[in-house]
């Protein structure tokens, strides 16, 4: 899987970097995503992988932006992982081969939660290259996607999976929203305006 290296002269960096709360927080970070689509070269199909599962409050984001997506996106974009249908460690591989085959040249857009540093949490994340699920509890799985938007729903470093189990939904919900709206925006744009 080719990473993405900004365009000289870009005027994004990345990794970009937003608070949920800010109020124009969907439309800066779909600004960026769209300047990834635009530059990333050609792919046949667009696909959206939501990494997660409906079993822990801070691991439902990928499975909340997937189903919010499913009800607002764009035809277009091929959505994987939703609260009813969703991927995680289990299926992870093998959702990534049925895209593959379903889909020539995909080119996929990787959501994910994620923990971090205290200050961070609240902070959406979007990054060029592919998203590593599992890295922060100690999972072996394969990479996803040539750009990754992750969420940092809690604290990392003392018993992931309980405090996976005690996020606050809301904070999540709230993330899920402003990450769904930025994906759908970016995909929206990206196929209304000239390339």
């Amino acid at each position: 899987m080719r990473e993405l290296v900004p365009r000289p002269g870009s005027p994004y960096s990345y990794p970009y970097r937003v608070q949920y709360t800010q109020p124009y927080a969907a439309q800066e970070c779909a600004e960026r995503l769209h300047q990834v689509l635009r530059t990333s070269g050609s792919f046949t199909h667009l696909a959206c992988v939501c990494i997660g599962t409906d079993r822990s409050t801070g691991d439902a984001l990928g499975p909340l932006v997937g189903t919010l997506l499913e009800k607002h996106a764009p035809p277009s974009l091929h959505i994987f992982g939703t609260l009813d249908e969703p991927v995680h460690a289990v299926n992870l591989r093998s959702t990534l081969f049925r895209i593959h085959q379903e889909l020539p040249h995909p080119f996929i857009i990787a959501v994910d939660a994620c923990l971090g540093q205290l200050k961070s949490v609240g902070w959406i994340q979007l990054g060029l290259g592919p998203l590593k699920p599992g890295a922060g509890v100690n999972k072996n799985l394969p990479e996803v996607g040539q750009v990754h938007v992750t969420g940092i729903v809690n604290v990392a470093g003392f018993m992931e999976y309980f405090v996976l189990q005690n996020t606050r939904l809301g904070v999540v919900m709230k993330m899920a929203e402003v990450i769904a709206d930025a994906v759908q925006l970016a995909v929206r744009q990206y196929h209304t305006l000239p390339r």
